[in-house]
């Protein structure tokens, strides 16, 4: 695989190999929503918090009106940066929120809190996934960490991060890449 700088895998997910013991990111995906040649930040999008949606208004002092159909009660664990900070990834809106970052056609990132206002009120998006807390790596640590066989890399689908049930995206995302996750070696090597 060519790694070099040149290479982004922005709205890529990256799948744990079951020989990352790492207690942050062992048996995770990870969706890629920045990665230059400063490094990468991304989402663990299959960890979830223990938290729920209505737990998160009530911590921001919303009040939301009920049926938001659409949006997950689950909030996920993003990482271990910043875990007191919301991120919402979500399918683009004719909404505009302060903070936006578009990752692909099909995939925003917001971190203000208007989109939870929005989402409180049944005016977010369509689809969300929200996360305390994100990933970071620094320039090199990602591309390195896939040269040592922490990580597989697959093409990120909005279905997966939207439509598939949380206990349920990590094999998604092996089997997006045509394997059986338990064909999956637990040891590291190189051929």
């Amino acid at each position: 695989m060519n790694t070099t700088s040149t290479q982004s895998f922005k709205d890529h997910f990256l799948i744990a190999m079951p020989h990352l013991k790492d207690p942050n990111f062992a048996d995770s995906v990870t969706y890629i929503c920045e990665h230059n040649d400063q490094g990468a930040m991304g989402i663990v999008i299959n960890r979830p918090t223990g938290l729920t949606l209505d737990e998160i208004f009530r911590q921001v002092g919303i009040t939301p009106s009920h049926g938001n159909a659409h949006i997950s009660d689950i909030i996920c664990a993003g990482g271990p940066v910043e875990l007191e900070r919301g991120f919402v990834l979500h399918s683009p809106s004719e909404s505009h929120w302060e903070a936006t970052l578009q990752v692909a056609p099909g995939v925003q990132l917001t971190t203000s809190k208007d989109i939870l206002l929005a989402i409180a009120q049944n005016e977010g998006p369509e689809n969300a996934l929200i996360a305390l807390g994100y990933s970071g790596w620094d320039k090199g640590q990602l591309e390195q960490e896939i040269l040592d066989n922490s990580w597989l890399v697959c093409k990120a689908d909005p279905n997966i991060l939207f439509n598939t049930p949380i206990g349920d995206r990590l094999n998604a995302a092996v089997a997006a890449l045509g394997i059986n996750r338990s064909m999956l070696s637990p040891v590291a090597g190189h051929a």
